[in-house]
């Protein structure tokens, strides 16, 4: 399965209790398909007492099913708590992208996307003259009635 694909087929679960395990969520997402993984992931703030940090993803086999979860899920309730469940958005590249280290110029697809011909480019340049095309003109101020 190819990482879109995966992506495809993976929910994402937010506004989770503190009690809620892994084994909760597939026990309360398996009506919906076959799942092929559940990852919540741990609390890093040292300060925190919460064992996770409130969202999750649970990746089905099939997207499909990812879908029927959506449809069933949103909105519902879970330990108490009214849950958001979505389609997970594919994670951008750290070297793609507006906060990359990379120049956005030097990115591969951003020279394909943003070229322009030369055409183009003489067509946008001012012209040199900044008086061209007032001949006509010969009092400044709004036009007489």
């Amino acid at each position: 399965m190819t990482d879109t694909t995966r992506w495809k087929a993976t929910v994402h679960v937010r506004g989770l209790a503190p009690a809620v395990t892994t084994a909760t969520l597939h026990d309360a997402f398996i009506p919906f398909g076959e799942i092929s993984d559940i990852s919540l992931p741990k609390n890093e703030k040292p300060d925190s007492t919460d064992p996770h940090r409130g969202f999750a993803y649970v990746e089905y086999e099939d997207e499909e099913d990812a879908k029927e979860a959506i449809d069933n899920m949103d909105q519902s309730e879970l330990f108490g708590r009214v849950i958001r469940v979505s389609a997970a958005k594919i994670p951008k590249s750290a070297k793609e992208g507006l906060g990359s280290r990379t120049a956005v110029w030097e990115q591969e697809g951003w020279l394909a996307e943003n070229a322009v011909s030369e055409e183009d480019r003489l067509a946008a340049t001012a012209p040199d003259d900044p008086m061209q095309g007032l001949e006509g003109l010969d009092v400044a101020g709004p036009r007489p009635q």
